[in-house]
């Protein structure tokens, strides 16, 4: 009111500014209540309604002569919203021009139902949108409202979150409003309410100065200092009174204000108003009793309905857009009490269409300069995606993306390809690691050692009979057969170093020929021999005729026959589909990406690996079957029976190996055991096979050639029994009766 006052007096002291004019102020309390500021303004209008005065007459019959009150061709005012909005509905019917000083509600705005009405303070639109800006330089996305019920704080609020949900990024967790009569305990209430969020700790808070202090106060009993970060309109500005007595729990608040600036004349003007100089203002005695010393700054300017821009009197222009609003010129304050050698309000920004705040002047509680956060969820970790929670687009749970998933994007996680890996952090993928079975690993390390020791034993057997090869013991083992054995024998050996080699094309066909191949030879051989047994024996039980095919050249063309059928089948396997080493990436690729491996291996499958062996395992068993039909042969046919113990020992060492090699299906080590499994089951049936056959043979030949007599002894007896049962077979001339027996 005294800023006022003085610029009537400077408008009416300056004869230039309005020649021949003089302006009167008529100053009316509204007490901030909208209904009693309207019965006030109706006097505003008495001059302007025209009375019917025909049916009065004074007492002598004449008209009676009615004073007509003063004109107010303008008003200044009010300050509160609610009380601007109830006044400018009277005023424009009346086409009576208003500019008010304080009011800041945003519906104020509407240039059609307030035409009448200007102000020289920004709306609280540009208000909202300054403090939408300061919540996100601030960091944060997640905050809660206040606002005192009214026009004003109601208003603000609905600003407010009308801008931020356009803006995006900015989600509200409780919208409270403070009642114009609060009960006992509803702003206990109210910060209660703030609790049930707590991460939201940023407070946008739109009320009056009053209902601002019992805020603080209220978190100060629930002993929440430091805990709210305040951000006030400009209800709270740069005030003192919200924030008496409330200085801890107050600070850090970041509140904003109209621009404004100092005027020295009224500065000098206002310091010297007593009680004794200023008897035209009423309310002076008062307000002397209650705070003398408090200043009023405000800008002063003329105002006149047609008037859309002039300069004020501390040189800042004054304009009204279409809306007759003032333009969005804030600064942005924040309230420092500790670590500060000047406790109060200080101006960290400002905000003019856009914001321009300095972070580094900026203090919260207790000092720290570090912006304490206000959000819903923090930031997910590298390799997690954001699962956002219903309806509130500021919350999410931050998910790991497991397994070989990777974090494609904030939302999203993506399989990683077969041949890759999740990174470490899970942000993208990697190759994933090729391996073979090495020569040094733990697992090649027996079957080679077995390998090497077979592949001796039977080169060296080959020597002795080599060295040997007329001597009875090796002549009476049917030598062909035994070289035939023998090589096969050897191949079993020899198929380990394939089986561990680096895979490729050759090694690959190589792998697919020899794997079978060894097995079929040597139990084509062991069952020529063994079939050869039991069919002399048994003709002679129901013949003289001697049974056909028994002679050496019969029984390798009977053996090559047998191994042929393995080489044909090979073939065709490598025509219809030619060998060739890949990259298995699913046998080891385990729950635990870090450990996957990727095997380099031929193109050999469980079943085919089987399917080649299973013509071997034919002729296993049907030896097997030959050797316990020949079972009881005479005592000095001594071939028979380790060929059967052979036999038996060979199929349970298969029988084994079957549930161990399909038993590995779900291990990681799937590869290294089906390898090391297959090669120590073929090693170990070339061990009894040589060991059974032809070891004892060499023992003999080589340490004891003694018993070469007694060998042919034992070989005529044989060979007497033969020729017993097969009625003389002499007459062939195809070899002695000795050999005979005992091929």
């Amino acid at each position: 009111m005294e800023a006022m006052l003085y610029a009537l007096d400077q408008i009416n002291s300056d004869p230039e500014l309005l020649p021949n004019i003089t302006l009167g102020a008529r100053i009316l309390d509204t007490c901030s209540r909208d209904i009693y500021a309207l019965e006030q303004s109706l006097t505003f209008v008495q001059a302007l309604i025209q009375k019917d005065t025909s049916d009065i007459r004074c007492s002598n019959g004449e008209p009676p002569i009615i004073p007509k009150p003063d004109r107010v061709i303008g008003v200044i005012g009010a300050s509160a919203s609610s009380v601007s909005i109830m006044v400018a509905n009277v005023l424009r019917l009346f086409a009576i021009p208003q500019i008010s000083y304080a009011s800041t509600a945003p519906e104020l705005s509407d240039n059609n139902r307030y035409d009448y009405f200007s102000r020289v303070v920004p709306p609280d639109s540009y208000q909202a949108q300054a403090m939408v800006d300061i919540v996100k330089a601030l960091g944060w996305n997640y905050v809660s409202t206040i606002a005192s019920e009214g026009n004003y704080g109601e208003s603000g609020v609905e600003a407010f979150a009308q801008i931020s949900r356009e803006a995006g990024g900015v989600c509200i967790a409780q919208s409270l409003k403070i009642p114009r009569e609060p009960k006992p305990g509803e702003f206990e209430k109210i910060i209660g309410r703030l609790m049930e969020t707590p991460n939201a700790r940023g407070i946008i808070i739109f009320a009056n100065e009053d209902d601002i202090q019992r805020v603080l106060e209220a978190a100060n009993l629930a002993n929440l200092t430091g805990h709210f970060l305040w951000v006030g309109s400009d209800s709270w500005g740069a005030k003192a009174s919200p924030v008496l007595h409330q200085e801890e729990v107050a600070e850090g608040a970041v509140t904003i204000l109209p621009k404004r600036a100092s005027i020295e004349g009224f500065d000098q003007y206002f310091t010297s108003r007593s009680l004794q100089n200023n008897r035209r203002n009423i309310w002076f005695a008062e307000f002397w009793e209650d705070d003398f010393t408090c200043k009023l700054t405000l800008p002063r300017g003329l105002q006149d309905s047609d008037i859309k821009k002039c300069t004020g009197s501390a040189g800042t222009s004054v304009m009204f857009n279409e809306n007759g609003d003032a333009p969005g010129r804030y600064h942005i304050f924040q309230y420092h009490h500790t670590n500060t050698s000047t406790p109060g309000y200080h101006v960290i920004g400002q905000w003019t269409d856009q914001l321009r705040m300095n972070m580094d002047e900026m203090q919260w509680g207790g000092g720290g300069t570090e912006v304490p956060p206000s959000v819903c969820s923090f930031p997910c970790h590298p390799g997690e995606r954001k699962k956002m929670v219903k309806g509130v687009p500021c919350c999410w749970h931050c998910e790991l993306c497991d397994g070989y998933r990777y974090q494609l994007s904030e939302f999203e996680c993506e399989l990683c390809p077969l041949d890759m890996r999740p990174s470490t952090n899970r942000t993208g993928c990697r190759p994933t690691p090729v391996v073979k079975l090495e020569w040094h690993s733990a697992w090649a390390v027996l079957p080679l050692i077995l390998a090497v020791l077979g592949i001796l034993a039977t080169t060296s057997t080959i020597l002795v009979f080599i060295r040997h090869n007329d001597t009875p013991i090796v002549r009476a083992s049917g030598r062909e057969l035994s070289y035939v054995l023998l090589t096969g024998v050897f191949l079993i050996y020899a198929i380990t170093f394939l089986m561990i080699a680096e895979p490729g094309s050759v090694v690959c066909a190589l792998r697919r020929l020899l794997l079978g191949l060894g097995m079929s030879i040597t139990y084509s051989a062991l069952l020529t021999k063994t079939n050869r047994i039991y069919r002399i024996f048994e003709t002679g039980k129901r013949s003289v005729t001697p049974p056909r095919f028994i002679s050496p050249t019969s029984q390798l063309a009977i053996t090559f026959i047998l191994i042929s059928l393995q080489v044909l089948g090979v073939l065709v396997w490598l025509g219809v589909e030619p060998p060739h080493a890949h990259v298995d990436y699913e046998e080891q690729r385990t729950p635990n990406p870090e450990l996957a491996r990727g095997m380099l291996k031929c193109d050999m499958s469980d079943l085919s690996i089987i399917c080649c062996l299973s013509y071997s395992i034919v002729l296993m068993v049907t030896c097997t079957v030959y050797a316990v039909k020949s079972r009881g042969v005479p005592e000095t046919f001594n071939e028979a029976k380790p060929i059967g113990f052979t036999m038996y020992t060979t199929c349970i060492i298969w029988l084994a190996f079957v549930p161990i090699f399909f038993g590995t299906a779900q291990s990681a080590e799937k590869m290294y055991i089906q390898t090391t499994t297959l090669t120590v089951s073929m090693s170990l049936s070339a061990f009894v096979c040589l060991g059974m056959l032809y070891i004892p043979k060499v023992y003999v030949i080589l340490f004891h050639p003694e018993q070469n007599v007694q060998r042919r002894k034992r070989s005529f007896k044989a060979a007497a029994t033969v020729a017993s049962l097969t009625s003389q077979r002499s007459h062939n001339g195809d070899a002695p009766k000795d050999e005979k027996a005992g091929n």
